[in-house]
């Protein structure tokens, strides 16, 4: 498959990054583009997914951008690796929930390499952590798909502010917290880019 790597060293906009994805999604279905891998980060964002509702925002004076991934509400802002990607499902098993597994493994994975060592969950949508005995979200992940083709992407906290999620129920979840990766585990993660793409292009070589 062929695909093309991209890293964005300034935050990206939110509204921008969806647009450049809409595009890319029609591109590719032409095949006048490549499948995308795009890691980035955001500036501070609320978006809430397909399924969210008016009563998961707890302060009612967060802008909330409605978009047309999967999922519910969550937070994007500094400190926090997002991969998008737009790939091409139609040479591939056309099966949605193996696409999630697969993004699932390539988390886990790559939070294995250093050491840290996750889980998913069939009953939430996400990447979680036994930290003292709290299960704890370390990873959101949205995605739709469009003409057979899988686009949006996840999101792995790494040192971000976890004071923003107590304006909203992050992805509709009650009973469990959320936490970055630097809590869990204090050590350079510089590298963890380039360790999620590589198992991302290797699993989905598999």
């Amino acid at each position: 498959m062929d695909i093309e790597i991209k890293k964005s060293i300034k935050p990206v906009k939110y509204i921008n990054a969806l647009d450049f994805l809409e595009k890319r999604l029609i591109n590719v279905d032409l095949n006048n583009e490549k499948n995308l891998i795009w890691l980035l980060e955001h500036e501070d964002v609320y978006t809430g997914g397909t399924s969210y509702s008016e009563n998961e925002i707890l302060d009612k004076s967060i802008n909330l951008v409605k978009t047309n991934r999967g999922g519910k509400i969550t937070y994007h802002g500094p400190g926090q690796i997002i991969c998008y990607f737009v790939i091409d499902l139609k040479n591939r098993k056309k099966d949605i929930r193996k696409f999630i597994t697969l993004i699932e493994k390539t988390i886990i994975e790559s939070l294995f390499e250093f050491n840290i060592s996750t889980f998913s969950d069939s009953k939430n949508v996400g990447i979680w952590i036994n930290d003292n005995n709290k299960i704890k979200k370390v990873a959101a992940i949205g995605v739709r798909v469009s003409k057979w083709i899988a686009y949006h992407g996840f999101a792995i906290n790494v040192n971000n502010d976890l004071n923003k999620y107590k304006s909203i129920i992050p992805c509709g979840i009650i009973d469990k917290d959320v936490t970055n990766l630097k809590k869990i585990k204090d050590q350079n993660y510089t590298k963890l880019n380039d360790v999620i793409i590589n198992n991302f292009l290797k699993n989905l070589d598999a």
